[in-house]
């Protein structure tokens, strides 16, 4: 429910105003948090990009981005939000998800190909409007030495270190290729310390926080007790000779997943300071992994469809 939320009011005001980051005196720190999930962030793209069609991105003070998330965050601080429409362009998963890769000894999902060649030649993404935008940008990434989430804000300070960013927050083990360095530390993917990057908003003194979603609520809540078979193996296959700290962050993972759905629904219930955007339970069938044209661009329709249903009665 989000009838009367708090964050919608907030914004609401905000929009109502005209206020400007960096220029407000309300006393709040709104925060915009976007989850990724490889090509599931398709979903949280939408919704976005529906953000940016209702004029509310100005309302925000920061933006916190996971994995995909982080990439879908860096697409709407640039001049072209509208460009979050490539999300569904089967051209771009075709050329990062590659399962021939693996028989020539190079990474299945080339993070690197799409951010270096896509966002810096072909489609270029807008690294200085990044950088000079008075909405705080916040990609996270796991340090591969404390295994804890990172804001990687303090090591932005040009267009290479936001490709970076966008490369560690997304180098998922096994199947991304090695960690990615940067300001002297190594990072893998957000997703094995922070998948939903609220944590860190709150942390960083975020009075209120619209989290984007690429999950629907599940039908049943439940908690983890123990890491599921898979993370054992990928964490035995891809981490080993990292430390035990990284390897405990990523088996951790699906325990502090469960933990997040039922925080996040309790906010949702409470009306307090974290908001979330789902897609339905009926929506598209899109994974990590997905590169089928027709279902990229439905998932893409269904996030932007849930967010543009919880703003329209917002003016913009």
């Amino acid at each position: 429910m989000t009838d009367g939320h708090d964050v919608l009011r907030v914004i609401a005001d905000r929009v109502a105003t005209g206020s400007r980051p960096g220029q407000r005196d309300d006393g709040h720190r709104v925060a915009l948090a976007i989850e990724g999930g490889g090509m599931r962030g398709t979903v949280s793209a939408g919704m976005a990009l529906a953000l940016h069609e209702a004029g509310v991105t100005q309302s925000f003070d920061a933006v916190y981005g996971a994995s995909a998330g982080a990439i879908t965050g860096a697409w709407l601080l640039t001049s072209t939000p509208e460009k979050l429409t490539g999300w569904a362009d089967p051209t771009y998963a075709n050329a990062m998800i590659r399962l021939s890769n693996i028989w020539r000894g190079k990474p299945m999902v080339d993070v690197h190909h799409l951010v270096e060649h896509y966002y810096a030649v072909v489609d270029q993404m807008d690294f200085p409007a990044i950088l000079g935008n008075s909405i705080e940008y916040h990609p996270l990434a796991t340090d591969c030495a404390t295994g804890e989430s990172t804001d990687l804000r303090p090591l932005l300070t040009d267009p290479a270190d936001i490709r970076l960013a966008l490369r560690a927050s997304a180098a998922l083990p096994l199947l991304a290729g090695p960690p990615v360095a940067l300001g002297g530390r190594l990072f893998y993917d957000a997703g094995l310390a922070e998948s939903v990057p609220y944590r860190t908003a709150l942390a960083q003194n975020a009075t209120h926080v619209l989290v984007l979603r690429s999950r629907p609520l599940p039908a049943k809540m439940s908690v983890r007790t123990d890491p599921s078979w898979s993370a054992r193996l990928i964490a035995r296959a891809a981490l080993r000779g990292h430390t035990p700290d990284l390897h405990r962050s990523y088996l951790a993972r699906a325990v502090r997943l469960s933990e997040d759905e039922a925080t996040l629904a309790e906010y949702d219930r409470s009306g307090a300071a974290v908001l979330s955007i789902r897609p339905p339970a009926t929506g598209p069938m899109v994974g990590r992994l997905t590169k089928d044209g027709k279902v990229l661009l439905a998932a893409l329709e269904a996030g932007r469809a849930a967010a543009a249903a919880v703003f329209r009665p917002i003016p913009a």
